[in-house]
């Protein structure tokens, strides 16, 4: 990375802040911009520090994270955030989601899969977690479970003009596939994968995976078993 990730982080726990902090400051390619220490003064920090990622705990008083998600996503789109939580409850997780966050991570985990995830979240290539993945299949299965009409089955044909290897990428990383994976399971290189992703986004004017996940799904394109 030729700069700095700036990486806001947003906990009412300061022990918590400074368990975040140490993990993110060993890594040289991140660099703690804040601290927020409410939802509230997380969105005031976001527009004063203008981060490129927030670490935001989904339980906080007053404004919680998920509130903070959905008012900073609103202003600022391009901002990346990845809650932090002690409960990896689908319910929680799949609304801040919903809200538009990139990710999720456990505060139980070792320091090294918090410096791959986040590393993978900066640069697009972070995928869903695959139970997590089911549950937003589940969600909008719920939603939709009318009988697909011709108009539906047109609608998931077309799908944003993407070509059919476009749409086998699409299935394999709303299944929460890792680019690895992808190329491993459609018998393709890890670049030509990373180069097709570029263009689907492109093509539906997303800008992530999450995205990706939440549109295939809407659009029929991945099916419950």
């Amino acid at each position: 990375m030729s700069t700095p990730i700036r990486i806001l982080l947003a906990d009412d726990h300061r022990h918590a802040r400074e368990g975040m902090r140490t993990i993110v400051s060993s890594v040289p390619d991140f660099a703690v911009v804040g601290e927020a220490a409410s939802g509230e003064e997380a969105v005031v920090l976001t527009e004063k520090l203008s981060p490129d990622l927030i670490l935001m705990d989904i339980n906080m008083p007053g404004m919680g994270g998920l509130e903070a998600v959905k008012v900073i996503k609103s202003a600022h789109p391009r901002v990346k955030i990845i809650m932090v939580t002690v409960s990896d409850d689908v319910s929680h997780l799949f609304e801040a989601l919903k809200k538009g966050a990139q990710g999720y991570l456990l505060k139980n985990l070792n320091p090294s899969a918090w410096r791959d995830y986040l590393r993978a979240v900066a640069v697009d290539e972070a995928p869903l977690n695959p139970e997590l993945a089911m549950s937003i299949l589940r969600e909008f299965a719920d939603r939709k479970s009318v009988p697909t009409s011709p108009t539906r089955e047109k609608e998931r044909d077309s799908a944003g003009g993407l070509t059919p290897r476009e749409k086998e990428i699409l299935q394999e990383v709303a299944r929460g596939s890792t680019n690895r994976e992808v190329a491993a399971s459609l018998g393709l290189s890890e670049h030509t994968v990373k180069n097709h992703l570029k263009n689907i986004l492109q093509k539906l004017h997303l800008d992530n995976r999450v995205q990706l996940t939440r549109y295939a799904f809407e659009k029929g394109i991945v099916e419950s078993d």
